[in-house]
């Protein structure tokens, strides 16, 4: 894994209070370049799931990720809320001279995307929507089951994917969401938490359902994968997991090559600093989960 840096700033706080007393969203500074990173923003980690894909797919991007730590989750919030924490936040990503951003959050994905592309034509902006139609595809029982925030489950891009493809399939979709699951995520999923039993039970009634597709509609929710497909192996229940992870990052290579804004190879097998962390509150215990879920140390850039 290439270095990365993890930047807690006065200036952003400053400069996301100014971007939410702005009526006018700002537009790029400068003319796209292929030399210039990609923006992540979410509410939280959970953005990290998919920033390993981008990571793995596109070598040699350099990446900005903006987490909203101050007021994660965005799962329990309302829709206009919700969609101002995030037009605050790509305006941010937008003024770091990003060539794409990733919406990394379906929360923010279900209610302001639409917006955020309206306020900034020029810029290419790619969001989440859980991975439903695969899902539905891939079901032998016809019912699959969708978990997410409150908010996905009830924005527009996954109801509109029911009616679009899970009801011509006569697939039936049960919704679930536990509001602890993603402060379960950002304070590293210890193992004897409640949360943790209880999603094992969850998998249980999945099973008596006759489920046997079960779609990760968070960021965070990828993060403990491997302790849901444990547990199913070990109960031996017929589920399967699906996430978007991989095809996000295949569509934001797509965007980036028809737009001939790909980076250049490098000649080394590394791009410094391939990664910027930036939060709006950052703590040593956020620095400690970044660590985990990315999977090696991080340089720490404190700047006043």
């Amino acid at each position: 894994m290439t270095p990365q840096t993890m930047t807690s700033m006065t200036s952003l706080a400053k400069s996301l209070a100014t971007a939410q007393a702005t009526s006018q969203p700002a537009q790029p500074l400068t003319l796209l370049n292929p030399q210039s990173p990609i923006g992540l923003f979410d509410s939280g980690v959970g953005g990290l799931s998919v920033y390993k894909h981008l990571a793995k797919a596109l070598p040699n991007e350099r990446f900005v990720y903006f987490a909203d730590t101050q007021n994660v989750p965005y799962g329990n919030r309302d829709s206009r809320e919700i969609e101002a924490l995030t037009l605050n936040a790509v305006d941010w990503l937008c003024q770091q001279g990003c060539k794409l951003i990733v919406i990394a959050c379906n929360s923010a994905s279900a209610y302001a995307l639409t917006t955020a592309r309206l306020n900034y034509p020029n810029l290419p902006i790619v969001g989440l929507v859980p991975a439903l139609k695969p899902a539905v595809l891939a079901s032998k029982s016809h019912h699959v089951a969708v978990l997410a925030t409150k908010a996905t489950l009830n924005g527009t891009l996954l109801n509109q994917v029911i009616d679009e493809v899970a009801k011509p399939n006569h697939t039936q979709v049960t919704k679930y969401f536990d509001p602890n699951l993603v402060p379960w995520v950002e304070a590293g999923m210890p193992i004897d938490s409640i949360t943790a039993t209880s999603l094992c039970q969850q998998l249980d009634y999945f099973a008596d359902q006759n489920i046997d597709q079960l779609v990760l509609g968070c960021t965070h929710y990828p993060f403990f994968k491997a302790f849901l497909s444990e547990e199913i192996a070990k109960k031996q229940l017929a589920i399967q997991i699906v996430d978007s992870g991989q095809a996000i990052a295949a569509r934001v290579q797509n965007v980036l090559s028809s737009k001939n804004l790909l980076a250049p190879m490098t000649l080394s097998s590394a791009v410094p600093t391939a990664l910027k962390f930036y939060a709006s509150r950052p703590h040593s215990a956020l620095l400690a989960t970044v660590q985990r879920l990315i999977g090696s140390p991080l340089a720490i850039e404190v700047m006043a």
